[in-house]
């Protein structure tokens, strides 16, 4: 298993890399005199006033994130999908499962979707139209991704949820977290271990 944790390393690292790389070129052109690159992505502390309600969220999204990840996985069991390299490894996929989770899925994606995406639409056209648009590109990356092997229906299902999860966490990154895309990268970060562990463990097989 050591060959799947340092391929799943290094795969998590150069996706990380891929998704910050226009968002620090577009830092490095128009906000480089102004902040930290980490700062301006959301990559900051949260102020010790806010942990409570901060945590709170994270908790009661991601209990909420794992009850609905049990429909909508046993709604696409069988299909193809990013955690199907964990299928039937059981504990020996856990320390891959976790660089999956929390570097390659959900660090990349909150860098590019809640870091860069919603934050530069939302300095231009408001709060509500940034975390809407954010959402449903998140929505739709995911759906079109299932689209040819699932149909349209359950890519639609996969779609819809997803983008709700996506706003919840934008939500929860602006107005409990003042910026910062932490929870929203802790919320990812659990709901993805969850569905690699589902994959590993295969309980919707």
């Amino acid at each position: 298993m050591l060959s799947l944790f340092l391929s799943q390393l290094f795969s998590s690292i150069f996706q990380v890399l891929l998704f910050s790389l226009i968002p620090f070129i577009w830092w490095l052109v128009t906000a480089r005199k102004k902040s930290s690159f980490f700062e301006w992505i959301g990559i900051k502390k949260i102020r010790k006033e806010r942990l409570k309600a901060v945590a709170g969220a994270v908790f009661g999204i991601s209990v909420a994130f794992m009850v609905l990840s049990v429909f909508m996985l046993n709604s696409v069991k069988g299909v193809e999908m990013a955690t199907s390299a964990f299928t039937g490894l059981g504990v020996a996929a856990i320390p891959a499962v976790i660089v999956y989770a929390a570097i390659q899925t959900a660090l990349s994606e909150e860098i590019i979707f809640r870091g860069f995406i919603l934050k530069r639409i939302s300095n231009r056209f408001g709060s509500i139209a940034g975390n809407l648009i954010q959402s449903l590109l998140f929505g739709l990356m995911h759906g079109i991704l299932l689209f040819g092997a699932t149909g349209i229906v359950k890519a639609l299902i996969v779609t819809v949820f997803t983008a709700a999860i996506g706003w919840s966490m934008g939500f929860i990154n602006e107005k409990t977290a003042e910026g910062s895309i932490i929870p929203g990268w802790c919320i990812h970060t659990i709901a993805n271990v969850f569905s690699g562990l589902c994959a590993a463990f295969m309980v919707f097989q």
